[in-house]
């Protein structure tokens, strides 16, 4: 049952005022809406409590509000919000009017009452964000910026409800547990209860973003708070309407965020929310993160420890499409000579998916020159890896300009290829609501719904099939795996961005890739899918697995974090104990990934780098998460010039294309592209390789890998057999027998002969 807030102070409780008593009945009565389920899949929750809520919303009687001083000056007046907005609070008229006077004194009182009903629709259910001049961006406790000791609560119910976990967006696993639940959790449900963040110096804030707890079986969240603030953590003033403590309204379910910006910033180390009511058949749960501004402090330890300073002279923004596409061909514009931006395809609401080559030769393909790729956005919310890939586009065409050798020669002797968005349209849809509000999953999908990166047809059961039939290399090969029939159909749940994917990998001789995603720190490698039926996780290796084991931590062991021993878990999975990564589907089990396709239809090997805690991190951590990020950046591109490579060529020193690669011990061939060249990635070692093609002899060779960078190269040259030339001959002659016309000759003359005798 929920507790009829009170007004509290540090020393004593005293009783409500009939005005405010109205102010909170009327916020209970908010709370006899329905509440979430509990037993959907929780990324489909997300998505129906927040169009249930919009509905809700559009059904409501507006109720007066605080006009923020920080509104749009674009935003028109008379604008009314529905109950429990985001960014609102009941207050009175004439405390709406003395915050209004400021910017309009000369107004009339009666302009003055209706501006009041005005809001800066700052609001989850209406999907549109403002800017507000002088909101300070998130202190980090999404990032981890802010670590576990800078959070303290009043009581907690267990450790895995602790303050430490009271972070937004942060995920409770499927089976919860003592240690990783999805909020902080009061031990009591009374209104005395509070979390605190320290900040650990002087610090302006100006806001609160909350969640209720992240659960698939309780529905926990808060309805209404107090903000307090302190410099000492023992004396504490409470956020004031007028004369009366500032009631905010809280959440309405558990994974939309609300934001609630402060009447004016308020100065302190420490700031506390101090829940008034909750759901009132849930408990006291809170996921919180703070907008603050630090103050000026040469002298704090805790900021120069922490602070990370980049020197590159980059566009450190988030980007709509067209600042994305204006941006892209800037840096053409900038580098016309090793760089072409060209597209793959249309999404479905026809947004180009636009890509940008870096190389020395932009449009062509080289003999010996391996092709890489990047790509990001498959999950439109989590858009940091498609800052990165602008931010690395920059970067390169700079630094080439500039006459950075490592640069060089990696655009010399690579064919780089950059796709930024993958899922343009998921990203404009976080994109329009902001950094911090559009929760964990607005925005992952395709426009009709299909998670992209799980959309690929599920080629490892078809090739575990096969091998249990002993069907390889007889019936079938163990690389190349073809795709089904029935998922080329028109009408199959396939989306239109899943087949540009496909035809752009199946064109490009790609031999390695990584697709960025957000969410975690760690890197991950095929297989995504387990090998035992109904298991949800067990490891399950390639025949590559050692290969691609180093590939993973060649980026995990270069990025700044992933690493690191006393970076703590972003959700429930401690990454740091495998050195950062971790095979796929020992994590969890994703049939139709794009790392299992990639790898059993085509010859590229391809990971998904997970770069950081925070999907869509605010605009003022880019330039921090570049820094994490760049060097894992570069030296995961230069892996694709690991193992060995070479061209396989007939006597006459023509290239063969689709000549099959095989090494000895490794149950995985790849093939060569349309010139000959190939590339197969292999850690250092001596290994037996055989080429090998239809029509032509088999040869076998030792290719050594050593530990200096740089792939081993390997030619093979192979002539035909004798039987494919017999063949060969037979088909010039229409498959008859050749020495038919030799008999025919024969058996005429001989009758020439006979009738000449006669």
């Amino acid at each position: 049952m929920e507790i009829i807030p009170r007004v509290m102070t540090r020393q004593r409780l005293s009783l409500l005022t009939p005005l405010a008593l109205l102010g909170l009945l009327v916020g209970l009565a908010d709370l006899s809406h329905g509440s979430a389920g509990v037993d959907e899949d929780y990324y489909m929750q997300e998505l129906l409590t927040r169009e249930q809520y919009n509905q809700v919303q559009m059904q409501e009687k507006p109720v007066a509000s605080i006009p923020d001083r920080h509104e749009h000056p674009s935003q028109k007046p008379g604008k009314k919000v529905p109950k429990g907005k985001a960014d609102s609070s009941r207050q009175t008229d004439k405390t709406t009017a003395d915050a209004k006077s400021v910017k309009i004194a000369n107004k009339k009182a009666e302009k003055n009452k209706k501006s009041a009903l005005k809001t800066n629709r700052i609001s989850e259910g209406e999907g549109r964000y403002n800017s507000i001049k002088e909101e300070c961006p998130p202190m980090g406790l999404e990032t981890l910026k802010i670590d576990d000791f800078q959070l303290h609560a009043s009581t907690t119910k267990r450790y895995g409800l602790g303050a430490h976990r009271g972070r937004l967006n942060i995920q409770a696993g499927l089976y919860e547990d003592d240690l990783y639940d999805g909020a902080w959790c009061a031990g009591r449900d009374d209104p005395l209860q509070w979390f605190e963040v320290d900040a650990r110096r002087l610090t302006k804030f100006t806001g609160v973003i909350t969640q209720g707890r992240s659960s698939l079986w309780s529905s926990d969240w808060v309805t209404s708070y107090k903000v307090m603030v302190s410099n000492d953590s023992h004396t504490w003033i409470t956020l004031k309407n007028g004369s009366k403590d500032f009631i905010f309204i809280g959440n309405r379910e558990k994974e939309i965020p609300v934001r609630n910006i402060f009447p004016a910033p308020v100065v302190g180390r420490y700031i506390r929310v101090n829940p008034r009511s909750w759901f009132h058949i849930g408990n006291i749960c809170m996921r919180v993160e703070i907008l603050g501004c630090p103050m000026p402090d040469p002298n704090n330890y805790y900021h120069r420890r922490n602070e990370v300073i980049t020197t590159d002279d980059l566009d450190f923004r988030h980007h709509s499409y067209k600042e994305m596409r204006q941006l892209m061909k800037v840096v053409n514009e900038m580098c016309p000579n090793i760089t072409r931006i060209y597209n793959i395809g249309k999404s479905y609401s026809g947004l180009k998916l636009y890509a940008i080559e870096i190389s020395d030769n932009p449009g062509e393909h080289e003999v010996g020159e391996p092709e890489f790729r990047y790509t990001a956005g498959s999950h439109g919310n989590e858009v940091l890896g498609r800052e990165l890939l602008l931010l690395l586009m920059q970067f390169m065409c700079l630094e080439y300009m500039s006459g950075n050798q490592r640069i060089r020669h990696l655009v010399k002797e690579t064919r780089i290829h950059l796709l930024p968005s993958v899922n343009p349209d998921g990203y404009e849809k976080a994109f329009e609501v902001g950094s911090e509000l559009s929760g964990w999953s607005l925005g992952r999908w395709s426009n009709d719904g299909i998670d992209i990166h799980h959309n690929f047809p599920d080629l490892n059961s078809i090739l575990w099939e096969a091998e249990a039939k002993k069907w390889i290399p007889r019936k079938m090969f163990n690389h190349y795996v073809p795709i089904p029939e029935w998922y080329l159909f028109k009408n199959a749940s396939v989306a239109v961005e899943t087949r540009a994917l496909i035809a752009w990998m199946e064109k490009m001789p790609f031999v390695l890739g990584g697709n960025i995603q957000g969410g975690e720190l760690v890197v991950t490698f095929p297989y995504d899918k387990t090998r035992s039926q109904g298991v949800g996780r067990e490891q399950t290796p390639t025949p590559d697995d050692h290969v691609f084991r180093w590939l993973a931590f060649s980026y995990a062991s270069t990025h700044r974090l992933m690493t690191t021993a006393n970076q703590r878990v972003c959700h429930t999975e401690d990454f740091a104990k495998e050195d950062g990564t971790i095979n796929g589907a020992s994590w969890h089990t994703a049939p139709g990934s794009m790392n299992d396709f990639s790898y059993l239809h085509t010859n590229c090997f391809e990971l998904s780098m997970y770069v950081g805690c925070d999907k869509f991190p605010h605009e003022s951590e880019l330039p921090e998460e570049w820094e994490n990020n760049r060097e894992s950046l570069l030296v995961f591109m230069e892996q694709v010039h690991r193992g060995i490579k070479g061209v396989v060529r007939d006597l006459q020193g023509r290239g063969i294309a689709n000549a099959i690669i095989s090494v000895e011990g490794i149950s995985h061939d790849i093939r060569t592209a349309s010139d000959g060249d190939y590339w197969r990635l292999l850690n250092p070692g001596e290994y037996r390789v055989t080429a090998r093609a239809e029509g032509y002899s088999v040869t076998t060779k030792k290719c050594e890998v050593g530990y200096a960078m740089g792939a081993t190269t390997c030619n093979f040259i192979i002539g035909r057999t004798n039987l494919s030339r017999i063949k060969e001959i037979m088909e010039k002659f229409n498959k008859q027998p050749i020495r038919l016309p030799l008999r025919q000759l024969q058996s005429q003359r001989s009758r020439e002969r006979r009738m000449g005798t006669q």
